[in-house]
C-alpha cells in the first residue's frame, strides 16, 4: 500500500473516488434521493445573467453556488432564482434548505429570504473573513 499527494485532481481520480463514496452513501440514501439541478436567468441574447447550481441530499435543498450578473443585482434575479429552486425542492420532497456563503458574499441577502444564521466559521477562509452556514424550514412538518 502507498500514498500518492497530488496537486493535480484528474477526472479519473475524482470519479474513482466519488464510485466508492456512492458506493457507501447508497447504503443510507438510495440513487433517487440525491440529485442535482440548476436554475438560470438569461437575456434575450441567451446570455446568462444568474444562475444556481443545486443538489437535493435526502429532504433537503443544497444551495450549491449562486451567482448574479453586477448588471442586474438588486433587480430581484437572485431572489427568484432560489424561489424557482426551492418550489422545485419541495415538489421533490424537500422540507429543508441548507446554503453556506462567506461574509464578503451574500449572508444579508439570505437573511432576506427568511433563512437562519445556524453556524459561523470565523477566519475562514482567510483571517477576518467568516463562512456562515444558513437554513430555512420550506415544508412545516
Amino acid at each position: 500500500m502507498h500514498y500518492i499527494l497530488t496537486p493535480t485532481l484528474t477526472h479519473t481520480d475524482q470519479q474513482e473516488l466519488f464510485v466508492g463514496l456512492r458506493r457507501y452513501n447508497h447504503q443510507f440514501l438510495p440513487p433517487q434521493e440525491i440529485g442535482h439541478f440548476g436554475v438560470y436567468c438569461r437575456d434575450e441574447q441567451g446570455s446568462m445573467l444568474g444562475g444556481l447550481n443545486a443538489s437535493i441530499k435526502g429532504q433537503w435543498l443544497c444551495l450549491d453556488y449562486l451567482w448574479v450578473d453586477e448588471s442586474v443585482r438588486g433587480q430581484g434575479v437572485g431572489g427568484r432564482l432560489i424561489q424557482q429552486a426551492e418550489e422545485y425542492a419541495i415538489e421533490q420532497g424537500c422540507q429543508c434548505s441548507l446554503v453556506d456563503t462567506f461574509s464578503f458574499q451574500a449572508p444579508n441577502f439570505y437573511l432576506k429570504l427568511h433563512y437562519q444564521l445556524v453556524m459561523t466559521l470565523d477566519d475562514f477562509p482567510k483571517t477576518g473573513m467568516q463562512r456562515h452556514y444558513l437554513r430555512k424550514t420550506l415544508v412545516e412538518s
